[in-house]
């Protein structure tokens, strides 16, 4: 049996040099972290090792101490501190390769992680969260486990025994939320144009945020869709609540969501929590390039920074400044495009700083990364349309995008290809 300890009694268990996994998403132990932000010196050389996803995770384990480290995959606000300080490992890898990372890794020496109280059975539900706590259970060392009487136990996420946990700190805490909020009339339009590419009976993948909740909100008409992804959100819930989502003509997992986490308010906590339609899976299964291509009709669905006019898109860097991580995009993209009548698309309003800029650039910005390679991309939607690239020459890619590039930048950007076209010619 777990021995049942205070979150203050947590300290105790590091000493330098111990590399300990923190679950992300909902599931991250929130209890555990504050306990070690507060006994900074317990932080002293220990490596954390988390996948913080953005506008959830807004814990700084490399903050705890001068001598702690933290190896992250994305660099959101909270973070950006300690990466300008040099302790943030960042590992700019997408999920599949976060995946291969954590299956290569040594054992944990520490993890620390949420579950649900445990059932009649002595089995504790990993509720609403997997995160990679799959992929790195069986080997952890020590199991340091928030057991919160807040965390659902849907019927389709995986369960552990009581009994594999080391240490218990029992609490009962609402789940962090992330509401939408209002949608611009600009984000809205987005929504409406990504809307227009999805048929019925087809399988979406989408993140979080407004223009994910744009594109769902312009959903509720159709019939049969499917979900497949890393995330169940409240749109989502709203979908099905509508009739309009079953998975009832899914290629595979046929009349299941599968999804990673669910993410959102309590309104998708709560509709998540009984169901037995939704399957959670780890990100092994969830951004499997291979297992995507065999999910007939599959959509994905991502937002992103800026695209050139080759269809190179930056999703992760802001005037060379690293503010994220290219997550499972590129999973998902590549899945689309090897799929039976898939489509991947990549969504962002045409101008930033209030349309002083485009966002549909000549070349991507000085300092800016790749993120989706032009080879892989499909679709690009702004509010002015939506262009397809696959298949297409380099030319017919950059008439098509400054085809839906702001009126205002559009012959100042055909002009500039021109000038590019000629030094691609040599």
């Amino acid at each position: 049996m777990p021995k049942i300890i205070a979150a203050t009694d947590l300290a105790n268990l590091l000493q330098p040099g111990l590399t300990v996994f923190v679950q992300g998403a909902v599931g991250e132990p929130l209890a555990l972290g504050q306990a070690l932000a507060e006994a900074g010196e317990a932080s002293r050389g220990v490596h954390y090792v988390s996948c913080l996803v953005p506008g959830i995770n807004r814990t700084d384990f490399a903050a705890f101490h001068d001598e702690a480290r933290l190896t992250a995959f994305f660099v959101q606000a909270e973070l950006r501190e300690s990466f300008a300080l040099g302790k943030i490992r960042f590992l700019p890898l997408h999920y599949s390769g976060i995946c291969s990372y954590m299956q290569r890794h040594e054992p944990m020496d520490i993890v620390l992680m949420q579950v649900a109280p445990p059932d009649a059975d002595g089995m504790c539900s990993l509720g609403l969260s997997l995160d990679f706590i799959p992929l790195i259970l069986n080997q952890a060392k020590i199991v340091v486990a928030e057991v919160n009487a807040a965390m659902p136990s849907p019927p389709g996420s995986p369960k552990i025994p009581y009994d594999r946990l080391d240490y218990v700190v029992e609490t009962n805490r609402a789940l962090p939320e992330m509401p939408t909020g209002d949608l611009p009339e600009v984000i809205s339009t987005i929504g409406r144009n990504v809307a227009a590419l999805i048929n019925d009976g087809d399988c979406i993948q989408i993140g979080i945020g407004k223009v994910p909740a744009a594109i769902l909100g312009s959903l509720k008409d159709r019939r049969h869709l499917g979900l497949h992804g890393g995330m169940a959100t409240d749109e989502v819930a709203d979908l099905v609540d509508a009739g309009a989502l079953d998975g009832s003509k899914k290629s595979i997992d046929t009349n299941y969501m599968i999804c990673g986490a669910a993410m959102g308010t309590r309104r998708v906590f709560d509709w998540a929590a009984d169901r037995d339609d939704i399957i959670f899976k780890g990100a092994d299964y969830t951004h499997n390039v291979p297992i995507i291509a065999q999910v007939d009709n599959f959509v994905s669905i991502n937002s992103t920074l800026e695209v050139d006019l080759t269809g190179q898109a930056n999703s992760e860097t802001v005037g060379g400044r690293q503010i994220s991580g290219t997550g499972g995009l590129v999973d998902f993209v590549r899945g689309a495009r090897m799929g039976n009548n898939s489509r991947s698309v990549l969504a962002l309003s045409a101008t930033a700083a209030r349309g002083k800029i485009s966002r549909i650039v000549p070349t991507l910005s000085d300092g800016a990364v790749v993120s989706c390679p032009r080879a892989d991309i499909d679709y690009v939607v702004t509010e002015f349309g939506a262009a397809r690239l696959k298949d297409k020459s380099v030319d017919e890619r950059a008439e098509a995008l400054i085809a839906i590039a702001d009126p205002s930048f559009q012959d100042d950007l055909q002009r500039q290809w021109r000038q590019q076209r000629l030094r691609m010619g040599g």
